[in-house]
């Protein structure tokens, strides 16, 4: 799950709430390359009786191609791990930057426009971007402003640095954490990371794959579970929840409570808050 730490729209504390609503008894807040909502959503599941997964989503690139990498429990003050943070942050701030300014060629629209549409803390991306165009009328909802002004075909994106997933994997390894890939296998050629690559990620220590999500694949879904089976990894589920920044909801996609008790038993950086 996500908050307005990064491009979800809701505060920490909101996102465990939601959780809980929709009968959630354990949830994970993954924000995009911060840990930044971790207090304020390990007090709310006390209070609310949840038990508290406290991870990030950290961000990584192979040729040219997003990964994501959710890094469970952490320790979130490793120096390596937070290298990397601070500079995937400072170079989507300057990529947002970039990509408003290039919008500003042919849109009204100003970099104010984007820090309206975020809190303090947060990690700027491309989704704070799009409820920007949202709020100016450019755009029906976020969605919409991803599939048409910032699609690169129209030329206003500006990629930004993430390291390699092998880096990504080892980072997390030596914070203590436990490194599953996000939404591994969704829709569209060449999506999935070649079978060679995620080999070798499974030799640098990559723990499994999120494979309940909306955005996989039967197929890949398919090829997956296969190769978890031989290596034994982890299967996690995930509603990937943002607020209203997706339609995805808590719970439609559910991690067994093996696997949950598997990721505490390998993670060494922090821990979980027990409801």
């Amino acid at each position: 799950m996500h908050s307005s730490q990064s491009d979800g729209t809701e505060p920490p504390a909101e996102v465990v709430a939601a959780a809980h609503r929709f009968g959630m008894r354990t949830m994970a807040l993954t924000d995009h390359d911060t840990t930044s909502g971790w207090a304020e959503a390990g007090d709310a599941a006390r209070a609310l009786g949840v038990t508290f997964i406290p991870g990030m989503e950290l961000s990584a690139a192979h040729e040219g191609r997003s990964v994501h990498i959710l890094a469970y429990l952490i320790d979130p003050e490793h120096a390596g791990l937070r290298r990397a943070t601070d500079r995937i942050r400072d170079s989507r701030i300057g990529r947002a930057e970039a990509m408003v300014k290039n919008i500003g060629r042919d849109y009204d629209f100003t970099w104010d426009d984007v820090l309206a549409q975020t809190t303090d803390g947060a990690t700027v991306g491309r989704p704070h971007i799009a409820d920007a165009l949202v709020a100016r009328g450019y755009a029906h909802d976020r969605s919409a402003a991803f599939n048409e002004i910032l699609h690169p075909a129209r030329g206003y994106f500006v990629s930004h640095y993430a390291p390699d997933p092998a880096t990504a994997v080892s980072l997390i390894n030596e914070a203590g954490g436990v490194a599953v890939i996000a939404h591994p296998v969704p829709a569209g050629r060449g999506r999935m990371l070649p079978m060679g690559v995620l080999r070798e990620l499974i030799g640098l220590g990559l723990g499994g794959f999120e494979i309940g999500h909306r955005e996989n694949t039967d197929e890949g879904k398919r090829t997956l579970r296969q190769l978890a089976r031989e290596h034994d990894l982890i299967v996690t589920g995930s509603s990937d929840y943002h607020g209203t920044g997706k339609p995805n909801q808590p719970g439609e996609f559910t991690t067994t409570d093996e696997m949950v008790e598997r990721i505490i038993a390998q993670a060494t950086g922090s821990a979980p808050v027990f409801a």
